[in-house]
């Protein structure tokens, strides 16, 4: 599954990509000039309450270094590092958990 944010003239200014099986949070991407707006934020929000339809109390999501206190703002938390893949990736990787109420 996955959701863009449409605005400003018709771009997408974010998107996110949700896998159900096993829950991850495949992609969470905000365009620079965008970010600081909540759009993060409310991707965040949308991809908890599809996670929750779908049935799922907990998802995973491997970020990048510089996104990890955003991911802290947002609710998640951090269970541990997915270290690098050369040549595919090579850095190390935070790697953090959202816990999906019930309502």
């Amino acid at each position: 599954m996955a959701v863009g944010a449409d605005e400003d003239g018709g771009r997408v200014l974010g998107f996110y990509s949700l896998v159900l099986a096993p829950p991850e949070l495949d992609l969470l991407f905000v365009a620079d000039e965008a970010q600081g707006r909540g759009i993060g934020r409310l991707l965040v929000a949308h991809m908890q309450s599809e996670a929750r339809a779908a049935g799922l109390d907990r998802l995973k999501v491997v970020s990048h270094l510089p996104a990890e206190d955003f991911y802290h703002r947002v609710g998640a938390v951090r269970t541990g590092t997915v270290f690098a893949n050369p040549p595919a990736v090579p850095w190390d990787r935070p790697e953090f958990e959202f816990r999906i109420p019930s309502e």
